[in-house]
Parts: structure tokens; sequence; C-alpha cells
């Protein structure tokens, strides 16, 4: 999640900075272990390939309407339903070799629009970001968002449906989970039977105590930020709640930790924070979790909780999530959950893993530091792999970073590489088209071959990556080179792919169909190739270091199992070709158990054939690779 610009420093102990900032040392997480990472999740998944899971961001994927009126309503701009997954749609996303869907923005958000005909109170303009509201603002974790639904009325059995036509295809939902905050006013209309609302029974006389579920300041009324001069509440249209007063009082703390009555501008001044029982100095009212846990599994970890009594939001958020598993939801994808103490993930995971063995669990975490404590003791099984590989892969598609990063990053994550996903867009980041990422889609194509190859770990493909999406307009609050998650929006490539419920791609360009065909050959191979789970050997050192025109342009390295053995380069130059003999050294030569010879090699990206000349114990192959080309040759 990013919400806007800045991520500022948290009220509670620690702070939490931007991914390209040093991460200062926080205070609400369990002390860091070297033990050996749970190797649960990766039993989960078919040896036979890779996760490839596809972010959608739901209210924008079946929207047709191109109107893309800054600050445009619902009826200006049009917006996408549960509906608009058909059949069709679910068959042509399943065919990239996807096996999970993240339908991101389900849960009930603050949003701009009458629904108080279906019992769904006001939200004020004055606390909510852009008109089509955030996602990550959630008003009601046991609904849907009503936007989303043909007849709002049915909107959560709309939802159902759509989870069961995603499983008829083969394929596992996840959805979203926000543990750090939630919208400034949260009223759910359809809590199970003895659930309350967050907050609705909260001491608000004090700043803080263990069972209440935000933190106060008593005696002080919330403000509305002072909005600056470029900035006006739905872009200056008129509102009979868009009066820049909010009533809350007292006021709460504001979803990054803000402890000030006015939060900024740039605070996420649409949430509130969530008290975990962290208490306003830092210190913790629960109980520790002891670091020999790092080598336990779940169910030692939901064994531990059993006797410990947990603050009233660590069960809030156990009965959520059992809540929507009960609904078919195979997974959660969590936001921001370095901002939520270990120890409650442990809780929490536990008790879903109790309920699914299977589930999925991919949590957003920026801070390095804390990757090892997240998968190991909080039981995560997946983390963003932002800061690490993706920053790095992105300087190097930008032309201002060495491919030496990339074999850096993989060797030093190895002990966690499975738990790392990998990815080159997601909501929060630009798109590869955008000018101020890469300025051209194409320059994808390598960077994707990395990602989706170099790990075990799951592959995510955003929405309209596939077909070049630029991320461009002004959508209102949100700005170009990121689609907008706040705004009613049309995707423009998307819709031509969409080719009016098709699924065809016939309405888009030569060039981008031509791309959109590149990810799915490559992706659906991915999802295929148990090499892809075995052993990983970097053949980059070598290359470059024997005199040859391989450089820091080129990225190779080896996959292999016992049934499958790939050679895979890449080549991130966009302006010229590059030809040379690639080294595969004697140990790796051993490891295959290759006598001297010549062997086959079948490019499964590309089509066509090569050959492996052993030598003296060293292999070589002759590599051809076109401007951003790459190459996955299989030994025959």
């Amino acid at each position: 999640m990013r919400k806007l610009t800045t991520i500022l420093t948290l009220g509670l102990a620690g702070s939490l900075l931007l991914a390209c900032s040093p991460a200062p040392e926080p205070t609400i997480t369990a002390k860091s272990v070297d033990a050996a990472a749970d190797s649960t999740a990766a039993q989960q998944h078919d040896a036979s390939g890779k996760v490839v899971l596809y972010q959608v961001f739901t209210r924008l994927f079946g929207n047709t309407n191109t109107s893309n009126t800054p600050w445009g309503t619902l009826e200006q701009n049009g917006v996408g339903k549960f509906a608009d997954f058909t059949p069709q749609a679910l068959s042509a996303i399943k065919a990239m070799g996807v096996s999970h869907i993240w339908y991101t923005g389900v849960p009930h958000h603050a949003l701009v629009r009458d629904y108080t005909a279906y019992g769904i109170s006001h939200d004020d303009p004055d606390v909510i970001k852009g008109r089509a509201g955030s996602p990550y603002a959630v008003k009601d974790y046991y609904n849907v968002n009503p936007d989303l639904a043909t007849d709002p009325a049915n909107r959560l059995a709309e939802f159902e449906a759509l989870i069961a036509r995603t499983h008829q295809h083969d394929m596992k939902v996840l959805i979203d989970i926000v543990p750090n905050h939630v919208a400034r006013q949260y009223q759910s209309l359809a809590n199970p039977t003895g659930v309350s609302d967050f907050g609705a029974n909260d001491d608000t006389s004090v700043e803080y105590a263990r069972d209440n579920n935000f933190y106060y300041v008593p005696g002080s009324a919330f403000a509305v930020p002072a909005w600056p001069d470029s900035y006006k509440v739905l872009g200056g249209d008129t509102h009979p709640a868009a009066d820049g007063t909010f009533a809350e009082n007292p006021a709460k703390w504001t979803g990054n930790g803000s402890r000030a009555t006015q939060p900024a501008f740039d605070d996420w001044y649409e949430t509130v924070k969530i008290n975990y029982g962290v208490k306003p100095d830092g210190s913790y009212d629960f109980a520790s979790l002891p670091s020999d846990y790092a080598d336990k599994d779940w169910r030692a970890h939901y064994a531990f909780w059993q006797d410990k009594e947990v603050p009233d939001s660590w069960l809030k958020f156990r009965d959520i999530t059992q809540y929507w598993l009960a609904k078919g939801v195979d997974g959660f994808r969590y936001d921001m959950a370095e901002m939520v103490p270990v120890e409650f993930w442990s809780y929490l995971n536990s008790h879903i893993k109790q309920t699914n063995p299977n589930a999925f669990l991919l949590a957003e975490v920026y801070q390095p530091h804390l990757y090892r404590d997240y998968i190991r003791l909080g039981k995560m099984d997946y983390l963003y792999d932002k800061v690490e590989f993706y920053d790095n892969l992105k300087l190097v598609m930008q032309g201002k970073g060495p491919t030496s990063a990339l074999v850096e990053t993989q060797q030093r994550m190895a002990d966690i590489e499975h738990h790392m996903l990998h990815f080159l867009e997601n909501h929060d980041e630009q798109r590869i088209a955008a000018p101020e990422f890469a300025g051209d889609a194409r320059k994808g194509k390598p960077a994707m071959v990395v990602s989706a190859t170099i790990s075990t770990s799951p592959t995510m493909l955003y929405f309209g990556q596939d077909v070049g999406e630029p991320g461009d307009g002004d959508a209102g609050f949100g700005k170009a080179s990121r689609t907008t998650i706040f705004d009613y929006w049309g995707v423009p490539q998307h819709q031509k792919w969409m080719n009016n419920g098709k699924f065809d791609g016939a309405a888009l360009d030569s060039e981008s169909l031509a791309l959109h065909h590149y990810y799915k050959k490559l992706l659906s191979f991915t999802a295929n190739a148990p090499a892809l789970m075995g052993d990983y050997v970097e053949l980059h050192s070598v290359n470059l270091a024997a005199g040859t025109s391989y450089s820091e342009q080129q990225l190779a390295f080896a996959r292999y199992n016992e049934q499958q053995k790939l050679i895979i380069a890449s080549h991130f130059n966009s302006d010229s070709s590059v030809s040379f003999a690639l080294t595969l050294p004697a140990e790796l030569i051993s490891q295959w158990q290759l006598a001297d010879g010549q062997y086959p090699l079948s490019d499964k990206l590309n089509g066509g054939e090569n050959t492996l000349q052993v030598a003296s114990g060293v292999g070589t192959v002759a590599v051809q690779l076109a401007p951003l080309a790459s190459v996955i040759l299989e030994l025959q």
C-alpha cells in the first residue's frame, strides 16, 4: 500500500519509512534469529512448477467505459463488477499459467456514493482519498464493496459466486486483509453473532487500554488536514459533506501512527490505527514469543497461544479471517504487515493454518532485516521481494544498475528465497511502460524472465502488465505512472485485451498482442517446469570474468533437478544484439553427469535448437540474443 506520497514516522515504537530510505531498528518485533526457514510453504505446492499469482484490481478489471474524466463519478467513468469475471475471462487468466488470483479491493471500504437504500451509511469525502476510495480504508470486514455488485443488496452472494467460478477454473482466491488500520468511520452491517465492531467497546477516556481497538487523544477532537493549495476534495466538486469537517471526538491516532489531532495531508488521514496491545511507549501487553519458535511449525505456534490471553484486536482479526475461509477464500494478502507485531502474526497465521493448512499467506514487508522474523516467527508463507530483488531489477531495466546486483541478492537471500514473492508491477509500483519507469513495456521481457525463473518463489503478474499498460492520465487523487487505486477509471490497454468480453486481445496493436503472448508462454512454462523448483547455479561470475562479449547487461544461470535441466540467459540492452560463448563450469557439468561431447538443447521460450559442447569437463553454449531477448534452453 502506498498512501500517495510518504509513509511518516510511526507513533508506536520504532519508525517505518519508504523502501527507498534507510530503515531504523524497530522495537515492535521479536528479536532476530538465524534458524532455518520453515519449509511448510514449499511443501504446499506441486513440485512440477511454480505458483503464478495474478493480481487484479477488481474495481477496474471489467470496466469498459473509456471516458476517464479526472475525479469522475461512477456514472461518468464506469466501474467493474464481480460479474465481469466471466468464464471467458477466467479461462484467459488461467491460460497464462495462473494458479492464484488476488482480487484486490474486495472488502467494503469507504467511498463517495449513496448506498443508504441498502442500509449503508454515508462516508465523508473529507476523510476519503479519491472518489471511489482507498481499498485500504476498510469500513466493513464482513461484507464487500457495493460498487462491485450488479445488485448491491446481493453483493456478498455475488462475491461468493465469483469464488466458486474461480475454483471451477482451478485457481485459488486471495483477498486483502489490512491489519494495521481501518476507515475512520468503521461500521459493519453483517457482524456474526457475538462479534462487535472495532471500537464499539473501547474506553475512550484513556489513550491506551489493552483491549481497546484504537488509540485516543482524550479531550481533543479530530480535525481534517490542512489541504495544500494544489488539492481540493473531490477535485472541487460540490458535495454536502465536503465541508472541511469530520466528527470524531476524542480524536483517534491516524493509521500511520500519527498522534496529531489534525494529521498532515501526507499522513494516512483516512484511516485510524489498530491497537494490538503495544503500549504508547512501545512495550508489549501480551506474551512474548520465544525465539526458538522460529524452528517450530504452525502447529506448535497454535498450541503456544491456546492458554494465553490476547488483546481484543487479535480476536477480531482471527474471527474476520475465519469468516472468509468459511466462504471459500484460499488465502490473504496482508497490507503493511511490518507495522503489526510478529507475535500477532504467529497467532493469526497459526489459527488460519489450523483451519486450512494450505492457505496462501502473503505479506507486505519492506524492511529486509525483518524478513526472516516475519517468515519464521510470524509464519508467513511469502513476503514481497521489493526492497531487495525488485529494486535492483528496476535499476537494471532502467540502465542504471548492474546485473551483478541480482546475483548478489539471490545469494544473500538463499535461505529464504522460496518465501520472497517476485513481481515487476503491482498497484503501488509504477507501470513499466510509464516514462517515469522504463518508458517501454518491452523492457519488462528480460526482467520477467529473470524474475520468474531465478528462484523457487511465486511470480506475480499485475493485470495490464502483459499488454503494456502505461498507467498514464491524471485520474484525480491518483497520479500518472501508477494505475489509480482511488478513482473510477478505465485501463485502456487492458480494455483492448478484454475486447468487449472476448478476452482475445484482438483490439490490441500487434506489438502489444505479441507482448501478451510472450508473457503467456513464459508464465505457462514456469508453472509446469519442475527444474524451477530445484537447484540454482549462477553462471554470471565465470562468464563476466571470461573477457567475452558477456557483460553487466546480461544475466545467465542454470536451474535443474532430476527431471529437467535448464540454461537461462537474458539480455537487457534495448538497442543492440549480443553474441557470446556461455561457459558452464566444471562443477555444474559434474553435477549434471555429462561426459565430453555434444548435447542438444531446446529453446522453450522462442522455439529452435542449440547445442551444449562439453570438452575437458567444461560446457560451452553459443548464445545469440537480440535486443531485450532471452533464451530458456532445456537439455534434451
